[in-house]
């Protein structure tokens, strides 16, 4: 086992003799101990056939291991009031520890256990399905998660950032034990896994036990299978649903960068700049000044592969075609009419503000510097990441727009007598 000091005070980051990659980090503020273990396995990895199998899995991890019931694992959790959990998402798994640190120890050895060591049962299994199969047609009863279906399956297709993080009925229904069986033993290997821990805890205490709990876990023959993440060809495309609805929907959206690309800083400031708060560009000029929006915003996700930067607005359904023109004119603004140096600014600030504010808690810490590692970037990515946001210019921001606003995906739902004429 190889020590070397990261770059933060009283931490540690090793690689164990299998791999397994820990990052160690003493914050004594309060007694609370935050653990994540992630991995490089998400819907990346999936295919039309098995979508949905790694929400699914994560799901199950809890629900038993070879040597307990998922009646053991949460009494033994609940006694202590501690917390665990996994989930999973577009590149990456992660599970999910937080306890008082003198209880750390005997937690975090259950979480090694649920990742090693998972049964899945039968009637686990069943249960889940059904669960996942409700908050699919949930889904369906939500008209922006509807119109969103759409908009993701128009721009990604085939590839796997266009399918459900749960799948579908039909994928759910189709997933058995051994296919689970098979993905764990694939995909669950310590040679491709990330432990962060945070909190009072000495570090060099955190990663012997680590390498007590984990470092004799054998690292399969083969090498880790990669997520097949092709680039995408971007083409204009306009989906119209007819729904009988309160609101009607409509989103707008364009294939973008991914975290790796010089453009990345700029539309993140983008987004902020067009729907991140009460002040944000869209949030005055179409609900404020315009009273168009019930709900009105941007998204742009952090993604290993090709991501879309998103704007939406729900309004009364006799305002949908005014409420899409004022969606396309403000993102086409962007491309014509560059930030001023005020609008730049407030938009640096509220992100870096915001940004550090997600970094107060030993698990947001743990959940931050791990999602980078997986992801590639490396721990220097928390400082790097705030300097390019605050080195973007005015021309960065305008040029990475008139790059990105290219050939629009479009997703309208509402009434028929309101939005079959924007077919």
């Amino acid at each position: 086992m190889t020590v070397s000091t990261a770059p933060k005070q009283n931490s540690i980051t090793t690689h164990l003799g299998n791999g397994l990659k820990v990052i160690a980090i003493e914050n004594p503020a309060a007694d609370i101990v935050s653990a994540r273990v992630f991995l490089p396995v998400g819907q990346g990895h999936e295919t039309p056939k098995n979508a949905g199998i790694f929400s699914l899995l994560t799901s199950l991890l809890t629900r038993g291991t070879t040597h307990r019931s998922s009646f053991d694992i949460a009494e033994a959790v609940e006694y202590v009031g501690a917390s665990l959990g996994a989930d999973s998402a577009s590149d990456y798994s992660v599970v999910s520890v937080k306890t008082v640190s003198a209880d750390f120890e005997e937690i975090f050895s259950l979480a090694t256990e649920i990742l090693q060591e998972p049964s899945f049962p039968e009637n686990e299994i069943e249960l889940e399905r059904k669960l996942t199969i409700q908050g699919l047609r949930s889904m369906q009863e939500q008209p922006f998660s509807v119109a969103y279906k759409f908009f993701r399956e128009g721009m990604y297709g085939t590839h796997p950032y266009g399918f459900s993080s749960m799948g579908t009925e039909e994928t759910v229904m189709a997933i058995q034990r051994d296919d689970l069986l098979e993905a764990h033993q694939k995909h669950f290997r310590p040679d491709n896994m990330v432990v962060v821990i945070v909190g009072r805890i000495d570090p060099e205490r955190a990663v012997a036990l680590v390498d007590k709990l984990m470092g004799d876990w054998a690292v399969p023959e083969y090498p880790a299978p990669a997520p097949q993440l092709p680039g995408l060809e971007s083409h204009a495309y306009r989906i119209v649903t007819p729904q009988e609805t309160n609101q009607a929907f409509v989103i707008i959206g364009y294939l973008a960068a991914p975290v790796m690309h010089p453009d990345f800083p700029a539309l993140k400031l983008l987004s902020t700049h067009l729907g991140n708060g009460l002040s944000s560009r869209l949030f005055v000029e179409l609900r404020e000044k315009q009273g168009l929006a019930y709900d009105v915003s941007a998204f742009y996700p952090t993604r290993l592969g090709p991501s879309q930067f998103v704007a939406y607005i729900g309004t009364a359904p006799e305002n949908t075609s005014v409420a899409l023109d004022g969606l396309q004119s403000e993102l086409r603004r962007l491309c014509k009419v560059p930030l001023t140096e005020h609008e730049l600014q407030v938009a640096k600030n509220k992100m870096l503000g915001q940004y550090a504010l997600g970094k107060q808690t030993n698990g947001q810490i743990a959940q931050l510097l791990g999602w980078y590692e997986i992801l590639g970037l490396g721990t220097e990515f928390d400082d790097k990441f705030q300097a390019n946001i605050a080195a973007v210019t005015i021309e960065d921001a305008q040029e990475a727009a008139k790059r990105c606003f290219v050939d629009s995906y479009i997703s309208i739902l509402g009434p028929a007598t309101a939005v079959e004429a924007l077919r």
